[in-house]
């Protein structure tokens, strides 16, 4: 056989699998037809495609005809042009939702391996097109997203712009994952000027580029909690660490995810770890959870509880009599 006819066949062959995912049942007659070839050909291109691992299941009589049966070790489907732009575009919006973000974004990554370069264009023409309402995340640019991705799955550097208290300054990183929280995407990444981890916000980035320089993976936080407790706490001059007296399930749906980190510390207690501008402020969001609690850290929190709590109980015991206006 020559390589050209080798390339028909495998052509062909890998147009039978794409019928075979786009339809239940076929017969051998209209498989013929659609490929401009012989029913026993197609019977061949059966059994290669059984030899390669699928399993195409053949059976007689009325209804009966070719099909692609189910299993655990079935190949990767076979997406045409269309079918590919129309997944991807698909996942792009997926990614920016606020329930099935990060899974949406793995499979976009996992997709792009194979995305030929000629349809690439083609979805990010198409992205633009797509928009959501409803609240969620504020939009972050799709081709910043792809090229973090990609940066993370590669194991190559990136760089952009980011502003800091000093201007927006170039930072150089290690991508290491994307993470998504119910209001912002962020980059976990190993800063190289600063030779420490950091997580940013997406949509704070600018000119973001990858690089061609690989590296190797260094021992890194748990992405999810390193980025939670970054939003929720170290980012605020004051964090306190509460015992709070309910279920971590409880209290994880009082409180955003993006404003303190719950732990579980037993079936009716958990930990809640937060920051604010001033102590007294998260104080207060801990109070009207209203459950029992206990202050744990800092030292000076315990105390303006016991401050705070001579003043309510002031306030609740001593009856002030109302001015008599009726001469007034």
């Amino acid at each position: 056989m020559t390589g050209a006819d080798t390339r028909g066949t495998t052509e062909r062959v890998l147009t039978l699998l794409g019928l075979l995912q786009q339809r239940r049942v076929w017969t051998g007659p209209e498989l013929a037809d659609r490929l401009g070839v012989t029913p026993r050909t197609v019977r061949r291109d059966v059994d290669r495609l059984r030899t390669l691992g699928y399993p195409v299941q053949a059976s007689q009589g009325v209804g009966g005809g070719y099909q692609l049966g189910p299993g655990q070790d079935l190949p990767p489907l076979l997406l045409d042009d269309e079918e590919a732009i129309a997944t991807a575009v698909a996942l792009l919006a997926g990614a920016g939702g606020a329930s099935a973000g990060e899974a949406a974004l793995r499979a976009l990554t996992k997709l792009d391996r194979v995305l030929p370069t000629r349809l690439r264009h083609e979805v990010r023409m198409l992205a633009g097109a797509v928009d959501s309402f409803g609240g969620g995340r504020p939009p972050v640019d799709p081709e910043v997203l792809m090229t973090l991705a990609r940066a993370c799955r590669d194991e190559v550097e990136a760089g952009f712009d980011y502003p800091s208290g000093s201007g927006v300054r170039r930072r150089r990183v290690e991508p290491y994952r994307l993470v998504a929280s119910d209001r912002r995407w962020y980059l976990l990444a190993y800063d190289l000027d600063r030779d420490d981890w950091r997580s940013f916000r997406l949509d704070r980035m600018t000119e973001v580029a990858a690089r061609t320089w690989r590296f190797h993976r260094r021992t890194a936080p748990d992405a999810a909690t390193y980025v939670q407790e970054g939003v929720s706490a170290r980012v605020y001059p004051y964090q306190a660490r509460f015992l709070v007296h309910a279920s971590a399930d409880t209290v994880r749906v009082q409180i955003p995810a993006s404003a303190a980190v719950v732990r579980r510390r037993g079936a009716e207690c958990c930990e809640v770890v937060s920051g604010a501008a001033s102590l007294d402020s998260v104080l207060m969001h801990v109070l009207l959870l209203g459950h029992d609690f206990e202050v744990l850290d800092p030292p000076e929190l315990r105390r303006r509880c016991g401050e705070l709590a001579q003043r309510l109980q002031s306030a609740g015991s001593v009856i002030s009599p109302l001015p008599d206006l009726a001469g007034a």
